[in-house]
């Protein structure tokens, strides 16, 4: 078996309230369709959470427009901390989400006409294409970008669709491109420039001197729900001038306020785990057989990037296809790199939720 990354599963959300945020996130991105909902402890992150099991409940939502989808999360056990600072453009970490679009002035439209924050204005990124960012209630910053390619139509006012990749700040670019370039498979660099950038200014620490370094994939993804996680890119960002730079989630939590991990759907995490571990980025947490969640299971691990922010993985065995006809589908002996068919992928979008 060949390890196969199938795709950006979902990016995780640390939150105050799982329902108020979710809301949200249906209104402007369209993430309405439920694939598990759980509350339960989480004895596997003690590493990451002051060695005590916490409790948490957790959603995963998609959108049937294609990308990866938000695992939405929030303790139950303890508050949910802030950081204590004021996070800046160039602290370690997922800085922001990036968020498909089908047409990226129509969503800025829609932001603005509906009452979203908007830090800044639409702008160019330096590849020439409309981008700008939004904060949600809670002060998570999402980059709308133009998508590279989609899984159906949904007609969402927003047009927007699901997680396109993220903006992750680093300290040291040539070390964190093992991982993302290399491991990861985005290995097309479509821009790597250094200078100052007007669709940044705006951002919180925005104005400074900044490396940028746009990775894609030049292949489509296989695997189960590649076809529905899409393409997607990682774009790392150093601040050059800086020399206060901070870990966003530093004397915090796995699990608190903000960004907390970068899930990516693989296949062969064996092979996945040798390659890590010989590169220098070994599996900090890892399930090693089948973990439930409820209404979904498989294995899942995690690694950190040279800045400590977490990757995690998960190889997927189960998985609710229609939850209320009892309609699940066993992957753990499919085929590496098979799609699923497209008419089972879109059964999935009748657990769409209405607001």
């Amino acid at each position: 078996m060949e390890k196969i990354i199938c795709g950006i599963q979902q990016m995780g959300i640390g939150v105050p309230n799982v329902a108020d945020a979710w809301k949200w996130y249906r209104k402007f991105f369209g993430v309405n369709v439920k694939v598990f909902e759980e509350a339960a402890d989480a004895p596997l992150m003690t590493r990451y959470t002051g060695n005590v099991v916490h409790s948490r409940t957790a959603t995963l939502a998609l959108s049937m427009e294609g990308g990866g989808g938000f695992e939405i999360w929030q303790f139950t056990s303890r508050p949910t901390e802030k950081a204590n600072f004021e996070i800046q453009l160039g602290d370690y970490g997922l800085y922001s989400c990036k968020i498909k679009s089908r047409n990226v002035a129509k969503s800025y439209d829609y932001f603005k006409s509906n009452g979203a924050t908007i830090l800044g204005n639409l702008h160019k990124n330096p590849a020439g294409k409309d981008t700008f960012f939004a904060q949600d209630p809670n002060g998570n910053i999402f980059q709308i970008v133009e998508g590279r390619g989609y899984f159906s139509e949904t007609g969402h006012p927003s047009n927007c669709g699901g997680v396109a990749g993220s903006i992750i700040c680093v300290s040291d670019i040539e070390k964190a491109l093992p991982l993302y370039k290399d491991i990861l498979g985005y290995s097309t660099i479509d821009y790597d420039k250094t200078d100052t950038f007007e669709d940044l200014a705006e951002l919180p620490g925005g104005t400074g001197k900044f490396r940028r370094v746009l990775l894609s994939h030049k292949d489509a993804r296989k695997g189960p729900f590649a076809k529905l996680l899409g393409p997607t890119e990682i774009e790392l960002v150093q601040a050059i001038e800086r020399t206060d730079c901070k870990k966003i989630f530093e004397n915090r939590f796995w699990g608190d306020w903000g960004f907390i991990h970068l899930c990516f759907d693989v296949q062969g995490m064996n092979l996945l785990q040798k390659e890590c571990e010989s590169k220098g980025f070994p599996f900090t947490v890892d399930s090693s057989d089948t973990f439930d969640m409820g209404e979904a299971g498989g294995r899942f691990s995690y690694i950190e990037d040279p800045d400590g922010t977490w990757i995690e993985f998960v190889e997927t065995h189960k998985v609710p296809i229609m939850k209320k006809w009892g309609w699940y589908i066993n992957l753990k002996n499919k085929k590496p790199g098979k799609h699923l068919p497209n008419w089972m992928l879109k059964v999935m979008g009748m657990n769409k939720v209405k607001d």
